[in-house]
């Protein structure tokens, strides 16, 4: 285990206990109004997470993965602690923007706002761009093709596929508000 390693572990608990479960304690107690879900996107959702969370554990902490290692220069893995700072920074500026608004599936709840203020003002989805900062960080961090490259891998088609249908059910539920607000901001990743 080295330094990238360590920083790697402390911003997924810092994701994990800072960022993201306080916000699923108060989305289950949440009611939805709609939900936009297709059977491939659990897969694709689990797959990216494993690739996210759970492989890079597996490098680190084991040698199940050895046989996919490469090597950085300093340097390189210094720019990936920048991007995942970043990351991490996007993501809590995103859900804390997002307020009561945040949601872990593509639905619409009940009493949802649209949100256009924050970061949201310059970005429609910084939840995805926080997600491709990571995803660039992660091989910086992580020399290893399975664990540092299968996010990016996994996380691709699953923004590919989600996105056009959450700017869908978006437009369809605040309609011409969320129309002029996507003329405003631009995509997180085009």
């Amino acid at each position: 285990m080295n330094i990238f390693h360590i920083i790697w572990i402390i911003g997924v608990l810092v994701y994990q206990i800072g960022i993201y479960i306080p916000r699923v304690r108060d989305y289950k107690r949440k009611e939805r109004v709609a939900l936009v879900a297709l059977p491939g996107d659990i897969f694709l959702e689990l797959t990216t997470w494993v690739f996210w969370q759970f492989a890079p554990f597996f490098y680190i902490f084991g040698n199940l993965l050895s046989f996919a290692n490469y090597s950085l220069p300093n340097w390189a893995s210094w720019l990936g602690v920048i991007i995942f700072g970043a990351s991490l920074w996007l993501y809590g500026r995103a859900y804390a923007d997002l307020g009561n608004n945040w949601s872990a599936r593509m639905e619409i709840l009940t009493g949802q706002t649209l949100v256009s203020n924050g970061v949201y003002a310059y970005i429609r989805h910084p939840v995805y761009a926080a997600m491709f900062l990571w995803a660039i960080a992660q091989p910086l961090l992580l020399h290893n093709w399975v664990a540092g490259f299968g996010l990016i891998i996994l996380f691709t088609p699953l923004y590919l596929t989600r996105m056009p249908r959450e700017e869908k059910m978006m437009a369809e539920h605040f309609g011409e508000a969320y129309k002029t607000y996507m003329q405003k901001t631009n995509v997180s990743s085009q």
